[in-house]
């Protein structure tokens, strides 16, 4: 949850308080109550259509995001085929027996800085007492492909 505030002696402007969800906040809220109504109502056609839902939302993004969120897709099938894609928050995501295991959030979702590639607790990356679960991408290079690929691998054990 973000909170801003600014003060009218600081800007001039009037003094401007946000409290509470953003914007784009609520808007994965309500995809994902969406989501879940979706899955409740006919679970089985829910699955199978759930990659050309993820593949219908990749479409949608500008093209940046759109092309890094191709390539992981590709990058995750190839690596892990047992994962399955699905929407998640509207973001693409794969999971394994239903659970989240990684997703990908383009720049565009919450007017970011850069997209992330995120790994939930089901993914098996623990390293010791700290590990990272977020990786910002700015564009992939093959180094980063490779890179990916071995983080995707390790995720699913």
């Amino acid at each position: 949850m973000k909170a801003t505030q600014t003060s009218a002696k600081n800007t001039g402007a009037a003094e401007e308080k946000h409290d509470g969800f953003t914007d784009e906040e609520r808007g994965a809220m309500k995809e994902r109550a969406n989501e879940l109504k979706a899955a409740r109502r006919s679970p089985r056609s829910a699955k199978a259509d759930a990659e050309s839902d993820v593949l219908a939302k990749i479409a949608e993004m500008p093209e940046a995001d759109r092309v890094l969120a191709e390539r992981l897709h590709e990058i995750v099938k190839a690596g892990a085929p047992d994962l399955s894609p699905k929407l998640w928050y509207g973001m693409p995501a794969y999971a394994r027996n239903g659970k989240v295991v990684c997703f990908f959030q383009s720049a565009q979702k919450f007017k970011t800085r850069y997209a992330t590639l995120g790994f939930s607790d089901q993914a098996d990356l623990d390293e010791g007492t700290m590990w990272p679960t977020t990786y910002a991408l700015t564009k992939l290079t093959a180094e980063d492909e490779a890179r990916i690929a071995a983080l995707i691998k390790k995720a699913v054990g």
